[in-house]
């Protein structure tokens, strides 16, 4: 059986969300997207998953494939947007997912849990910046989606969930990027991923982006922490 596109999509997607984000967000059953998973295995004749009842985690030649999967991907994906957008000024490439995490006050109850889902924050009011969050109300479905409070301040929305009175969603980056006393960040296990892009000017390419494209392809895979399932 050839290695196909599709196989390298599920196994990057898994990692940043595990099966029950990965069957959501494709559309696909956990025993469709576990039977891609073993097809690629079989393919390359190598495990990339071990697998336990609780987690799983990339074996080493997991993490190797993985890397190279994304970089794959990430020309993939940058041909389709050459050839769909012609002379466009605009130019870019996919270099990584990242998991999405629910911001809550450290003495709100459900931050006593490993992870959330989705489910868990629909009876909440989410903080939410139009202007430049990742998130939104698509994530839930139309019968149950949490209240919104708009906010337009990264610290402002720090500081409201710092009160219990809001939750917030937002990529993985920002446990690095955003910290505050009295919030914390739990992750939500069934919620897609955030796609990470790179983005440069057509016209006025670096003579380095397609490197720097893979290194940060490679290192997104390699920052990729074990997923508990």
């Amino acid at each position: 059986m050839d290695v196909e596109l599709r196989h390298l999509r599920v196994l990057a997607i898994v990692d940043a969300s595990g099966f029950t984000g990965a069957a959501a967000e494709l559309g696909l059953s956990q025993p469709a997207v576990s039977r891609t998973l073993a097809a690629l295995e079989d393919a390359l004749g190598v495990r990339l998953l071990r697998r336990t009842s609780r987690e799983f985690v990339l074996t080493a030649a997991g993490e190797r494939v993985l890397a190279r999967a994304r970089r794959v991907l990430a020309e993939v994906d940058d041909l389709v947007r050459e050839a769909r957008g012609g002379h466009g000024r605009i130019d870019g490439a996919l270099v990584g997912l990242e998991s999405r995490y629910c911001a809550l006050a450290a003495d709100d109850p459900p931050a006593r849990r490993r992870y959330l889902r989705l489910a868990d924050l629909a009876d909440r009011v989410l903080a939410v910046d139009p202007r430049t969050g990742t998130t939104t109300l698509d994530l839930w479905p139309l019968e149950g989606r949490p209240a919104v409070e708009e906010i337009h301040d990264v610290d402002d929305w720090l500081a409201v969930i710092a009160t219990g009175r809001c939750v917030g969603v937002t990529a993985e980056s920002t446990l690095s990027q955003d910290r505050r006393d009295g919030v914390v960040f739990r992750r939500v296990r069934d919620a897609s991923p955030v796609p990470v892009r790179l983005v440069w000017r057509r016209d006025d390419p670096h003579p380095a982006t397609r490197d720097v494209v893979g290194l940060l392809a490679e290192l997104y895979g390699r920052a990729r922490a074990p997923v508990v399932q």
